[in-house]
């Protein structure tokens, strides 16, 4: 498998307040995890810019108004503005918005010219929870499905299919697609927990949406038969053109925001099965996109495991 890796400094310039779990100890830690001899093949690029038309793929000018309004002056490299209860934005985070937008944008286009097998792109800020009108919960735009609807528009996808497995419900992606027959939306997610959506009945317009809640001090077990059960029976059923994957990893047993009990090995796991659906449906097209994972450790040996999972096939 060609596997391609895009990453860029300025992801490291998103600041946030002191203490706030989504910090870019984060991505310095997956480095770290990157320089092991095992990824001496991964093919490692810069994430380009998106221009800021690009976020009207999945959300509309006024949310884009609202998020351009809401950054701080530039000239002012201290400054943090608050947009919502845990989401914010310092000087430089609209340029890693948007390269994090462009990396999404790019990998897309790589796995449909051929130019990689699949791609991951180490970006924060993440995007699963945000709305088509609403940022939220570290979230200002949905990456994931600003890159489903590039596949659409520039590529011809005709149905795709978006695999969310961080610990918190990805509503964003979720009111996005809700009335949308061409795109599946299938999350594992612990629930009671933040944001408080993902039941199995909610099912979206088209029954396109596929909740697999998971109990508060459960593990790999029953993660996995979540996956067996309502997942992989979905994906079998809709033949993707195209998975992407919102991979958070604060599923880990080690993480500080959640109580599942997962390891490196149910994500390599869950990879290698999402590798085995592309392989039948959609040429072997995967784009996975970085979302949460909050523990240092836990998040370098998960997204470690997941990537070199993806280079091995």
């Amino acid at each position: 498998m060609s596997t391609r890796l895009y990453e860029h400094p300025i992801f490291l310039e998103h600041i946030v307040p002191p203490g706030h779990p989504e910090r870019p100890d984060r991505l310095r830690s997956l480095n770290i995890a990157l320089e092991h001899p095992n990824f001496e093949r991964l093919d490692r690029r810069k994430a380009p810019p998106a221009p800021e038309d690009a976020i009207l793929l999945a959300h509309p000018e006024e949310h884009l108004e609202f998020v351009l309004r809401s950054m701080p002056d530039k000239g002012d490299d201290g400054e943090i503005s608050q947009l919502e209860a845990d989401t914010y934005a310092s000087p430089k985070t609209l340029q890693a918005i948007l390269h994090g937008v462009g990396g999404a944008m790019a990998a897309v286009d790589d796995v449909f010219t051929g130019a990689a097998d699949n791609v991951f792109v180490a970006a924060r800020p993440p995007g699963h929870h945000a709305e088509k009108s609403k940022a939220m919960g570290f979230c200002f735009f949905n990456n994931a499905a600003i890159a489903a609807r590039h596949a659409q528009k520039a590529h011809g996808a005709e149905r795709v299919a978006i695999v969310d497995w961080d610990v918190h419900h990805g509503n964003g992606t979720q009111d996005i697609f809700w009335d949308d027959p061409s795109v599946l939306f299938c999350s594992t997610h612990q629930m009671p927990l933040y944001p408080g959506t993902g039941k199995k009945d909610e099912r979206g317009a088209h029954n396109t949406i596929v909740n697999a809640p998971l109990s508060p001090n459960t593990g790999g077990e029953h993660f996995r038969e979540a996956f067996k059960s309502r997942v992989l029976p979905a994906l079998h059923d809709f033949r993707p053109d195209l998975i992407i994957i919102s991979a958070g990893f604060d599923a880990h047993h080690r993480d500080p925001l959640a109580q599942l009990n997962l390891t490196g090995e149910d994500f390599d796991w869950a990879t290698g099965r999402l590798l085995e659906v592309a392989d039948r449906s959609a040429k072997n097209r995967v784009v996975s996109l970085l979302e949460g994972g909050y523990d240092l450790e836990g998040l370098a040996e998960s997204a470690g495991m997941h990537i070199l999972r993806m280079m091995k096939g």
